[in-house]
């Protein structure tokens, strides 16, 4: 009954951010935030209801070209543990892992891994996964963040950009915050260059990072559709593979998940 509530809550979230792209264009402020509240509630049941999720224990490998890949489904905590993991090789030294679970309790070696949070400009926190890491990481956290000059008036992160900072009371050993793109379909162009250039690897690189990662940018109340948004990481993270040890996608919904394996076979397996 548990694992059914959880799978009711995934579908939850997804329809709103969905639904927010239609009805921001007919609406009042107040009922924009009306909207992303319940957003936010979403989100948070399904947090909560994840742990009584069980999955037993399997893997699949398959193969195909240069790129093989696995299926791995576990029970347990943190980590790859308790969630469902699909392994792909992008170069001899490098592996995408794509995961369902809860950002705030991934890491690798907690001293050259990295989370990516997906913030505001402002770099305050937010709601969805923004707030979700800050509350995580605690005070520390904010404090930091604070700290980081404004390139212009209540903007320390323009869009496209990252800033790093520690990770404080999370698992992993940074945070490093950027922001993606409000989708445009009338700007479609340079709502793809915002995107490809929040998922940029470059700040980890600069900072040492080996273990990276990321969340789906944009994709909440940002409204970027799932299938362009998982084709514009995945490729983005393709130019980038002979610099990491690993790169995982930690995805919350069922539904999100399913889109990044899609088009993780469909760009890896050529």
């Amino acid at each position: 009954m548990a694992s059914q509530k959880v799978k009711l809550i995934s579908s939850v979230a997804p329809l709103y951010s969905r639904t927010f792209r239609i009805f921001s264009t007919r609406n009042s402020p107040k009922a924009l935030r009306n909207l992303r509240r319940d957003y936010h509630q979403a989100v948070a049941i399904q947090s909560l209801l994840r742990p009584f999720s069980v999955i037993s224990t399997s893997k699949r490998c398959i193969g195909g070209g240069g790129r093989g890949f696995s299926i791995m489904s576990s029970s347990g905590g943190g980590g790859d543990h308790g969630n469902q993991v699909a392994e792909f090789r992008l170069s001899a030294s490098s592996v995408l892992k794509i995961q369902k679970g809860d950002i705030t309790t991934w890491s690798v070696d907690g001293s050259s891994d990295a989370i990516v949070n997906p913030a505001n400009e402002r770099m305050l926190g937010g709601g969805g996964a923004d707030g979700a890491i800050h509350r995580a990481a605690g005070p520390e956290l904010r404090a930091a963040c604070y700290d980081v000059p404004e390139v212009r008036p209540g903007v320390r992160c323009p869009t496209g950009e990252a800033r790093i900072t520690p990770g404080f009371r999370l698992p992993a050993s940074h945070v490093i915050h950027t922001v993606g793109p409000i989708y445009d379909m009338d700007k479609k162009a340079e709502s793809e260059t915002s995107l490809r250039n929040a998922y940029s690897l470059r700040v980890a690189k600069e900072n040492n990072i080996q273990y990276i990662a990321f969340t789906a940018i944009s994709c909440g109340v940002y409204g970027y559709p799932y299938d362009e948004a998982a084709a514009v990481a995945i490729s983005t993270i393709m130019e980038f593979a002979k610099d990491f040890k690993e790169v995982h996608f930690v995805l919350f919904s069922d539904e999100i998940y399913d889109v990044w394996l899609n088009k993780a076979n469909e760009l890896l397996q050529k």
